[in-house]
């Protein structure tokens, strides 16, 4: 069992690394593929200044040619990631157990790992969301548009049915397009839409999806009002949906098999 964990937790790693990229190359509009580079000077990193957590810590977080600081961001994603996979490998195998408690039989069920990977993924996407839409601003429809698919059909072939989930989506993305008309785009952006139909996509279960929309709007609206208090913001400031919304959807996959009880503590 450590072994598999070990290997979860590295490939965590891998995905927080690739998000990282993947975040800068998006709002760039550059192609995923490709070495990694250092975004202040342009140098292409070598293997060794490219292995998560550990080059940074060898590195002593500064670049190699050009001496910059690298930001912290890199490997608290990073390390962020691992222990999400780490924790939804980890959830799914205590709940699995409580059915049946044959490890062999567990390893070998290719429906554990689809569900694992589900999890996983969908922690992963919301980690992405969250970071893009706290640094830019913006909702990537690039990333959200293909991951809208890959979800759809992840949960269809999982067994769910196709018109409870696309009735899941359009519910979703219609609650924030009418926010977007009667704000006249002011409350919302259009990008959070396209985020509605994500969230729509990763969750199977109506109550999932409806605790992480009203979680992000019960975190956003005190992170808001302690803001204003702190005199951080005021009244017309903005702040990005889309953050919320990720955290939302984290709090909403973490207690997905006790969704009940966390909709019942809201209520």
């Amino acid at each position: 069992m450590i072994i598999f964990a070990i290997i979860i937790f590295l490939i965590g790693l891998s995905f927080g690394s690739f998000a990282n990229c993947l975040i800068w190359r998006l709002y760039k509009e550059e192609s995923i593929v490709g070495r990694s580079y250092c975004p202040q000077c342009g140098h292409q990193l070598s293997w060794y200044e490219n292995i998560p957590l550990l080059s940074f810590l060898f590195l002593r977080g500064r670049c190699r040619a050009c001496r910059r600081h690298i930001s912290w961001q890199y490997p608290i994603i990073e390390l962020v990631s691992a222990l999400l996979f780490l924790f939804f490998w980890w959830r799914q195998i205590d709940f699995v157990w409580s059915l049946d408690e044959n490890t062999i039989t567990l390893m070998l069920d290719r429906f554990f790992w689809l569900e694992v990977t589900k999890l996983s993924l969908a922690a992963w996407t919301m980690l992405v969301v969250l970071v893009f839409d706290w640094r830019f601003l913006l909702v990537s429809t690039l990333f959200v548009w293909p991951m809208t698919l890959f979800f759809l059909l992840l949960n269809i072939f999982l067994g769910a049915s196709v018109s409870l989930m696309l009735v899941g989506m359009a519910f979703s993305a219609l609650f924030f397009l009418l926010q977007y008309l009667l704000t006249k785009g002011k409350g919302l952006g259009e990008g959070d839409i396209w985020l509605g139909l994500l969230l729509g996509a990763i969750f199977s279960s109506y109550l999932s999806l409806i605790s992480a929309i009203f979680s992000a709007y019960i975190i956003g609206s005190l992170v808001g009002i302690l803001l204003i208090l702190f005199k951080s913001k005021s009244w017309g400031s903005k702040l990005p949906l889309g953050v919320f919304l990720a955290i939302g959807t984290l709090i909403a996959l973490i207690f997905e098999k006790n969704i009940a009880v966390l909709a019942a503590w809201y209520f």
